[in-house]
């Protein structure tokens, strides 16, 4: 007879406050799941433990059957290629372990709960002389080389828009793809709202969120005249939690698969027709567990400024050489994108 475990998987982070949070959540799903499976979890790379030494963990405990989930609010290459390469390679080499991948946590209404009460918070806190059809609601996105995930942060930014009545809303991201967070704001700020509310759609803390608030502060610096309102990212939010209860349920009833409709690497999406069959494959191994604790002095995270247009959820733009094989952003040229973050803060 099998025995049923749960898996966190996350994307892992050089900041140490961001893997304290993803940390925080994956046991408080531990808590919440005492009596009915045991949970661990780990990082792709830049934290420890990695995913393999979570799996090891299950593995000690008698798990036989695992329930993968990856803990990402949308899928781009890391939920689609990097978390399952790393997932089956260790089922390979386990036999008799089975591993059942559960979907990203997506475009939920429990997390559009979340995303609705931190923008509330922020609101609450700044005060009701403004009303919310004076207001622009900026939600601002990772940003990935996957059309496919930057278009879902939209589609959050317009679900909010509506639902909680702003009297216009905007998109932006904090890498990879464009608009960037400087121009996008700068963008926003000429549209003749007097308060514009910056929420990063992000689940933890980071140097790509420290960032968002950096550049919030420096256009706010140039348009005296608008009020701008910085909003907490999710973490931990009770709703969060819930929808990844959810990811889990959903792959014990087999009704959890994602969706493909518009991946590129399995469609020949408009301006990426060149990625359709890509090799499924994990691009990390070098720095998985490299990071926080690890005794190296680096700062920053980054997110891939440069030509290769990775999704990773961290964030610092290097211009060196080191090659991931990933398949080249073909926007990465793009005035409002990639390149722009070379020049720095205000550059």
């Amino acid at each position: 007879m099998s025995k049923l475990g749960v898996m966190i998987c996350g994307h892992g982070s050089r900041n140490q406050n961001a893997v304290d949070q993803f940390g925080a959540v994956a046991h408080a799903l531990r808590d919440r799941l005492a009596g009915k499976y045991p949970v661990d979890y780990g990082y792709l790379e830049f934290a420890t433990p990695i995913i393999r030494n979570g799996l090891d963990a299950l593995r000690a405990q008698g798990v036989t059957e695992v329930l993968a989930v990856p803990g990402m609010l949308f899928a781009a290459g890391h939920a689609k290629n990097d978390i399952p390469s790393v997932l089956n390679t260790y089922m390979a080499q386990n036999p008799g372990m089975t591993i059942r991948y559960g979907r990203e946590l997506g475009i939920d209404t429990r997390m559009l709960h979340a995303a609705g009460d931190r923008i509330e918070q922020a609101l609450k806190a700044a005060g009701d002389d403004i009303s919310r059809h004076d207001t622009l609601l900026m939600v601002v996105g990772r940003g990935a080389s996957d059309p496919d995930a930057n278009s879902n942060v939209t589609k959050v930014m317009r679900l909010l828009w509506e639902g909680m009545g702003f009297g216009w809303g905007e998109t932006c991201y904090s890498g990879v793809t464009f608009p960037l967070v400087e121009p996008g704001l700068r963008h926003a700020a000429r549209l003749g709202f007097k308060r514009i509310v910056v929420f990063p759609y992000f689940l933890f803390t980071g140097v790509l969120v420290e960032r968002i608030y950096d550049y919030t502060d420096l256009v706010a610096a140039e348009f005296p005249n608008i009020e701008f309102v910085k909003a907490p990212y999710l973490n931990d939010h009770e709703m969060v939690l819930r929808t990844f209860e959810a990811r889990i349920e959903e792959i014990l009833e087999g009704t959890g698969n994602m969706n493909c409709q518009m991946c590129k690497y399995r469609e020949q999406v408009l301006g990426f027709e060149a990625e359709v069959g890509l090799s499924q494959e994990s691009h990390h191994h070098h720095v998985e567990g490299i990071g926080t604790g690890d005794g190296h002095s680096h700062e920053h995270e980054h997110d891939h400024g440069h030509d290769h247009g990775h999704d990773h959820e961290h964030g610092h733009d290097h211009e060196h050489g080191h090659d991931h094989h990933h398949h080249p952003y073909p926007q990465a040229d793009h005035p409002m994108g990639p390149k722009t973050l070379r020049k720095g803060l205000g550059g």
